[in-house]
């Protein structure tokens, strides 16, 4: 049986050189630092988040809620009661708190 050729010490991949991180510019940092009126964040959260409504002025939000279940209950019993979908019932809670 013939013996294969001696095996090269590994002595680990070659180290590759990058060049060092660069430091943040002033304007990047000044930037970070700018906050925005709620008005100007809320037009920017809902255009990137919401999609057009078949409804002229309305817009399409998804959400999914983890609700204790008694609570579910309770919406799902008052929009029987009014013959609503559970949706609308949520819908006008919360119009009721924000013109609050």
């Amino acid at each position: 049986m013939s013996r294969g050729r001696p095996r090269k010490r590994d002595e680990g991949p070659e180290q590759l050189s990058f060049p060092p991180p660069q430091k943040p510019t002033a304007q990047r940092a000044t930037k970070a630092r700018v906050m925005t009126a709620p008005e100007q964040a809320a037009r920017v959260y809902i255009g990137r988040r919401a999609k057009p409504s078949v409804v002229p002025g309305h817009v399409k939000l998804t959400f999914t809620f983890d609700l204790r279940r008694e609570l579910a209950e309770a919406l799902s019993e008052r929009a029987i009661r009014e013959g609503l979908n559970m949706e609308a019932v949520i819908l006008d809670i919360i119009s009721k708190g924000v013109r609050k």
